[in-house]
């Protein structure tokens, strides 16, 4: 932006009246307003913000290190109740199988030895071996009963360890999860990404008719 400046200087005139001064221009001169036309660009001229795309890379090592932290990176947050709710899913199926197992275990151990005063497995007592007294059980009750505490002892230390396994397997679900969300982030998913279903003519040359049926069409 440029303005024009005029500039004045004094001169001295004579007249009967005595000595009088009077201002005129003398000239004019061009000067460009650096302060204004600084402020201009810089409220004209605004940086482009970059458009965010992951890295899948970096998203599956911060998925590995803790879970996440990968979803977190590729910004889809909605996904972390359901991170965190299967983690405590599959931490509360190992810590009641872990348990179960435990008890179960520690009432068999009990109840096929010699010492009397073991008697965890009493907690376990059902039905009518909790109607009667362990000194009337017959010896198929003692058995059954045996193979009960350790049918369940089994049972229940396969599901702990299935849990394990399956802590493991959502685990390395979220971690490809952050690597196809990160590959995927720009993926074109538009309207027009769908299936049409619609009439078609048909040629039937070999009796030179036509006739006309439905078509389904993936347009992608």
């Amino acid at each position: 932006m440029f303005f024009i400046y005029p500039v004045y200087c004094s001169a001295q005139t004579n007249n009967s009246s005595g000595n009088d001064s009077i201002t005129v221009p003398e000239k004019f001169f061009l000067r460009a307003d650096t302060v204004k036309v600084s402020s201009l660009i810089d409220e004209t001229i605004q940086p482009i913000p970059e458009k965010f795309k992951p890295n899948s890379k970096k998203s599956t090592i911060y998925a590995a290190i803790f879970p996440g932290l990968g979803q977190i990176y590729n910004r889809k947050y909605w996904k972390l109740p359901l991170v965190y709710g299967s983690f405590v899913g599959c931490a509360y199926a190992i810590s009641w199988n872990g348990s179960q197992y435990n008890g179960y275990k520690h009432a068999y151990r009990d109840f096929i030895s010699d010492d009397s005063d073991a008697t965890s497995w009493e907690d376990y007592r059902y039905g009518v071996y909790l109607r009667e007294e362990p000194e009337n059980w017959t010896n198929e009750m003692k058995r059954n009963f045996s193979n009960t505490l350790k049918s369940a002892r089994d049972f229940h230390r396969r599901n702990r360890d299935l849990s394990y396994i399956v802590t493991v397997g959502v685990y390395a679900i979220w971690i490809i999860d952050a690597y196809v969300d990160a590959q995927l982030f720009d993926f074109d998913i538009s309207p027009d990404l769908s299936m049409r279903i619609g009439p078609v003519l048909f040629d039937c040359t070999a009796y030179n008719s036509r006739s006309i049926g439905m078509q389904l069409s993936f347009v992608f």
